[in-house]
């Protein structure tokens, strides 16, 4: 009897399914995150500058 091989049906499905989620996901801009991330810790030290003189 001649064996079946379905190794590389199981592994190319896995791939598929990587590729379809990555193209249904989010895609944000690198530089929109660094900027927020700038932006937030600009006023987290703003606050505590403005609170410790108070």
């Amino acid at each position: 009897m001649a064996k079946k091989d379905t190794s590389g049906l199981m592994s190319s499905a896995g791939i598929m399914r990587y590729f379809e989620a990555e193209e249904s996901a989010i895609k944000i801009d690198p530089l929109f995150v660094i900027a927020g991330a700038v932006a937030f810790g600009a006023l987290i030290w703003g606050l505590n500058v403005y609170f410790s003189m108070a």
